[in-house]
């Protein structure tokens, strides 16, 4: 094992969070390692709506921030949502100014789109369906020219090192052919993405597992709300692994949600489709199940204009044999967003010294029970940039490495039966008879394999659902169907004399309250 100390934040992840805190961490000098090429195996480069932010003269981040809060189903933080939909014009501008390439109306101002529980048209978008990618793109230019930031490409996390007070002060990285290289630094920023990949039916490379919320959960961070998990009610359903995804802009657009007869899923309001995305969620999931399927018909709304104003989905579509101008596009739920995770703040700090998370990974408290759509990449754009300045601020206080929070692997075939347990039993309905199979499954898989992360997120989220003995915005029982009066956070922690509040027995759950 080699070893390398570091003098700036390490950052872990190369998606829009860890490229915008490597970005405002300067002069810091910076360490950015992705386990593939920047563009690749990342969350954000595959968004497809935009950027919400307050841009026309009708909007203010004051609506932003109140529909944000009513998405989010009373678990909505609301200093951490003002900052995020305070920063929003901000960010935009300062994504553009980066090279964004974002639609413009012709006096030159941001194009925006609505979506689904929006009160207001607030995304900015690039090429209708594109923005991830667009944006991502600018951002590794910016991060190749930067002269302050060293990028390591074949690099996976494996651990974090602490020292004797517990403050993380590096992390075990490898790199190539399995040769691990132990680098000690300020700072560690965790931007590694979501838990997407747990799932069989996914929107998400299949490569996010959940990993950092697991390693931050072994080291002794607290974990926030693990159990909320959003569902994408338009993945394309064609048979691939990830599921394309139908931008909810298309249904912005007029587009609509019907059955194999033609009826309409959640009826014929012309708004009655752009409802939170929990709750069309579970209609596309209901149709599927009961054998009527689920259509987002596009042929009126959208036409002939497809390939121009959406062309990643219809792109998508045609390589599947399908032309959405003539056909209703086949669509389920699949696991999308992870609203849970590591409990940070608006600007990265976890409840451990010298450990900071952002992006998907982290649970700030403004997505609360329920993301509000295009929210992600403004999170992730304006909360990484506060993380970076706050990364950069760390001084070196931390001592000598005395432990490192490592895990084993998970082979293929485990992996398989976790994903496919995950979405039968933990997904957009969920009861106690489904959620102890999933955990009966986990405890099988680690007697034979170990904690691995893999096995420690899934157990994560499945037991704060089987805690939560109650439905609120994407966690859905259907033996507990309605909302408690009184909404609650779930925080897990590794305290080992803890004990949940819904008795169930686990070496996990700290408590929900």
């Amino acid at each position: 094992m080699s070893r390398i100390r570091h003098d700036g934040p390490l950052i872990v992840g190369g998606g829009l969070a860890g490229l915008s805190a490597a970005l405002e961490a300067a002069p810091r000098k910076v360490l950015l390692v992705t386990p593939a090429p920047l563009l690749e195996a990342c969350s954000s480069a595959w968004a497809q709506g935009g950027v919400a932010a307050a841009l026309s003269a009708e909007d203010a981040p004051s609506l932003h921030a109140a529909d944000t809060a009513a998405a989010g189903a009373g678990l909505v933080e609301t200093e951490a949502t003002r900052a995020l939909t305070g920063d929003g014009r901000e960010t935009v501008e300062w994504l553009a100014a980066l090279g964004a390439p974002f639609d413009r109306n012709a006096d030159g101002g941001f194009a925006v789109s609505l979506e689904a529980a929006h009160s207001q048209a607030r995304v900015a978008r690039v090429g209708g369906d594109g923005a991830g990618r667009a944006i991502l793109s600018a951002l590794v230019t910016a991060v190749r020219a930067a002269s302050h930031i060293e990028v390591w490409e074949d690099a996976r996390l494996r651990g974090l090192m602490q020292d004797a007070t517990g403050r993380v002060c590096g992390a075990l990285i490898e790199r190539g052919e399995g040769r691990t290289v132990e680098v000690t630094a300020p700072a560690v920023v965790l931007a590694t993405g979501g838990a997407g990949g747990l799932y069989a039916r996914t929107t998400t490379p299949a490569a996010l597992l959940g990993e950092g919320m697991a390693l931050a959960w072994a080291a002794g961070a607290e974990i926030l709300d693990p159990e909320f998990v959003q569902f994408h009610p338009t993945a394309i359903d064609v048979g691939l692994d990830p599921m394309p995804l139908a931008t909810e802009a298309l249904r912005g657009e007029g587009a609509r949600l019907i059955d194999r007869e033609g009826r309409f899923l959640l009826g014929p309001a012309a708004d009655a489709d752009l409802q939170p995305r929990d709750v069309v969620a579970r209609a596309v999931h209901a149709a599927v199940a009961d054998g009527r399927g689920a259509f987002l018909d596009a042929r009126t709304a959208v036409g002939h204009e497809f390939p121009e104003a959406f062309p990643a989905v219809f792109a998508a579509c045609m390589r599947a044999g399908l032309d959405p101008r003539e056909t209703p596009i086949p669509v389920a739920a699949a696991a999308h967003y992870h609203m849970g995770g590591i409990a940070a703040g608006p600007d990265g700090r976890t409840t451990l010294p010298g450990l900071f998370a952002v992006g998907e990974c982290a649970a700030t408290g403004v997505h609360g029970a329920n993301r509000l759509a295009s929210n992600s990449l403004l999170e992730a754009a304006a909360f990484g940039r506060r993380t970076g300045r706050a990364a950069a601020a760390e001084r070196g206080a931390s001592g000598a490495p005395v432990q490192a929070v490592t895990a084993p692997g998970l082979g293929d075939a485990e992996l398989l039966r976790l994903r496919t347990t995950m979405s039968a039993d933990v997904g957009v309905v969920r009861d106690a008879a489904g959620l102890t199979r999933a955990l009966t499954l986990i405890d099988e898989l680690e007697a034979t394999a170990g904690p691995a992360l893999p096995l420690v997120a899934a157990r994560l989220i499945a037991e704060a659902a089987l805690a939560r003995r109650e439905s609120r915005g994407g966690h859905f029982r259907r033996d507990y169907p309605t909302a408690s009066p009184q909404a609650r956070h779930t925080r897990v922690t590794l305290a080992p004399d803890s004990a949940p509040e819904s008795g169930v027995e686990s070496g996990v759950l700290a408590a929900v309250g």
